[in-house]
């Protein structure tokens, strides 16, 4: 029965998932949901719907002059969609209707969020529905004033889809066909869209953890990071590792390069290269042309794009904790210790596994997808790896290879974007905590070479 329960939630997951982009596409076909009043290919409404639904940020065709103001409505709420669940925003209406959520739906939000518990999920869902829609909300309103002044009455629908799109992840905008390249040098800007990534990315988890820490913060003082939980003081030093290594490397990295940041002010430069390294973290907005990076920096990218965010949130990737999680473990077995450990807590074997397991599964999809798509596009590779690594993590960086895709092409990477937004949610939850009976009767074990 467990085995039966636990596949069903999955295979729920998975469907909400393809029915939303589905019946996105259907919407987005209508002739009136594109600029000019004829219907789209049915592959690119496709497209649309699934990189909005799977938050990545890829686009066949410029959103901001594609898609009437219907269409643009549309792919807003599907990117809302993709961020929160299907299944999340489903449970918030029964909520507000003072609806009961049964067992079955409680164990669907455990699943989709990877909670350990059922206790206590209503009232996460009702945190997590009020605190997303705080911050985007102060993140549209902190938006508007650069916006409204520039574009008028525009400025507010602008500010609106981007501060929900940054918030999820997304990196779709409305404004134009470079992205955010214009504001390259606005601090107003790239601090709010580097906070909204961030805190959508970071988990909800995290976010509660920091304000029980934070409510006893003059009692505690210095030691609030020692009171927060371990997966807490995993997300934040990683997190905080990475968005400065990268940013230092990026700094690094394209500080002569004119095409890049070679032409802007110091300030200008710091601004671009934090940028940069926040938005590899799976958010898909770009400052700077991603065409025009050294190879290098793209590389960089790479493999930042590949970790992605922190689980429970609104990115996309292996996540910060499984690669640190996995780090650690390879440490520990270097210095032959039978136990991983971090920040004086034993991490469990099974927690190992599951990493061991998401990022083999992530980087299988990825070099598939790789490999496939240099066969069918004939692009460079290192423009192939950058867009099926963002599309696998669900990023949406291109080196401007999205827009020449060709049928299969386009197929692959829908593919692509759909298995990276829920294969890994998928594995694990196939390797949840729920035990199964052990065989009496094991297997000999027999010594093997590793490395």
């Amino acid at each position: 029965m467990r085995k039966r329960i636990a596949l069903s939630t999955t295979q729920m997951i998975m469907l909400s998932f393809l029915l939303a982009i589905l019946v996105g596409s259907f919407l987005l076909v209508l002739p009136f949901a594109s600029a000019d009043g004829t219907s789209v290919s049915y592959m690119d409404a496709l497209f649309t719907a699934t990189t909005s639904v799977c938050v990545t940020g890829l686009v066949t065709v410029t959103t901001a002059t594609a898609w009437s103001f219907f269409g643009q409505l549309v792919i807003l709420v599907l990117i809302q969609i993709g961020g929160l669940g299907i299944i999340t925003i489903l449970s918030g209406f029964m909520i507000g209707l003072h609806k009961r959520i049964g067992l079955g739906d409680r164990m669907l939000l455990q699943d989709a969020f990877n909670l350990s518990s059922l206790s206590g999920i209503v009232l996460f869902i009702k945190k997590v529905l009020i605190g997303t829609f705080i911050v985007e909300g102060v993140g549209a309103l902190l938006y508007m004033t650069v916006f409204v002044p520039e574009y008028g009455v525009r400025g507010i629908w602008i500010s609106i889809f981007n501060a929900i799109s940054a918030f999820c992840n997304a990196g779709m905008d409305v404004i134009g066909e470079d992205s955010l390249c214009g504001y390259v040098q606005h601090p107003m800007i790239n601090l709010v869209t580097c906070l909204l990534i961030v805190l959508g990315g970071i988990g909800y988890i995290v976010w509660w953890d920091v304000l029980r820490v934070g409510k006893n913060f003059k009692k505690q003082k210095f030691k609030c990071f020692a009171n927060l939980t371990l997966h807490s003081k995993i997300a934040l030093s990683a997190t905080g590792i990475l968005l400065l290594t990268g940013a230092v490397l990026f700094f690094l990295f394209e500080n002569n390069n004119p095409q890049t940041i070679g032409n802007l002010s110091l300030s200008g430069k710091l601004q671009a290269a934090m940028f940069q390294s926040v938005t590899t973290r799976t958010a898909g907005f770009a400052t700077v042309p991603q065409q025009n990076l050294t190879d290098a920096s793209a590389i960089v990218s790479l493999f930042f794009m590949f970790i992605g965010g922190s689980p429970v949130g609104t990115a996309g990737g292996v996540k910060t904790v499984t690669i640190a999680v996995l780090l650690i473990s390879a440490f520990a077995v270097i210095r032959n210790s039978e136990e991983t450990v971090l920040f004086r807590r034993r991490i469990s074997k099974q927690a190992v596994g599951k990493a061991v397991a998401v990022v083999s599964m992530s980087f299988v999809i990825a070099f598939v997808s790789t490999v496939l798509l240099a066969a069918v596009s004939g692009a460079p590779a290192l423009d192939v790896m950058y867009e099926t690594f963002s599309a696998t993590a669900t990023v949406g960086l291109s080196r401007n290879l999205t827009g020449s895709l060709n049928l299969l092409g386009k197929l692959i990477i829908i593919v692509t974007m759909y298995l990276g937004r829920v294969g890994p949610i998928s594995l694990v939850i196939a390797f949840n905590t729920k035990k199964k009976k052990q065989n009496i009767i094991k297997n000999p074990t027999e010594e093997i070479s590793v490395g």
